[in-house]
């Protein structure tokens, strides 16, 4: 999926606030809550993709690319199960996702079709793109090496991700208007990241 991305759109992929370096050192003390936090992600990211399919049931491109992505998401999901079930723990309840939550507000909700499309497939590729620099992290400075490669491993396929997003964006709408919005989102979403909490407990 990356070669076939336009030149422009390897340009714009970068989010433009690192995370905190202590979230790594916080996520490892709280490596239980977060792996609930992470398994909950994949299955609302799997129900996302669904319900993204249903609603653009018309566009055959887009429908062909996600239903792969449900596949992953979902098998994503029993995989952060099984090691939950393997230290003893149990799912847990899902929490409210405040960082999603903001990003959701950041939509339009008025306009035409073409930009709410845009919208939803731009937080989606905003999603995987931090998830993506999140596990990078946890990849390179957990003390683990069991866990840095569980999440190295995680890293490589959401980066797939937010790539496949950004390219469907590309491909129904005017790569000009993608470019520009694409960069409102990575404005907005350092804002937020400034203003965020520093919490180990969750994955965003």
């Amino acid at each position: 999926m990356h070669n076939s991305l336009s030149e422009h759109a390897r340009n714009i992929l970068g989010l433009q606030l690192p995370t905190d370096p202590r979230w790594v050192n916080l996520a490892e003390i709280q490596l239980n809550e977060i792996l609930t936090d992470y398994a909950w992600c994949e299955q609302k990211a799997a129900l996302t993709c669904i319900s993204l399919i249903q609603k653009n049931h018309d566009k055959h491109l887009l429908v062909q690319e996600l239903m792969p992505i449900v596949t992953e998401e979902w098998g994503h999901f029993r995989q952060v199960l099984a090691e939950l079930y393997k230290r003893g723990l149990s799912l847990g309840k899902p929490r409210k996702d405040i960082y999603v939550n903001k990003l959701i507000a950041f939509q339009k909700k008025d306009g035409g079709p073409d930009e709410r499309f845009l919208d939803s497939m731009l937080i989606m590729a905003l999603i995987e793109a931090r998830s993506c620099e999140r596990f990078k992290r946890l990849s390179e400075g957990m003390e683990d090496e069991y866990m840095r490669k569980f999440y190295r491993r995680f890293m490589e396929s959401e980066a797939g991700h937010y790539t496949l997003f950004i390219t469907m964006a590309e491909h129904y709408i005017d790569k000009k208007i993608v470019r520009k919005r694409w960069a409102q989102w990575l404005q907005y979403e350092k804002e937020l990241m400034t203003s965020e909490e520093v919490r180990g407990d969750r994955i965003h």
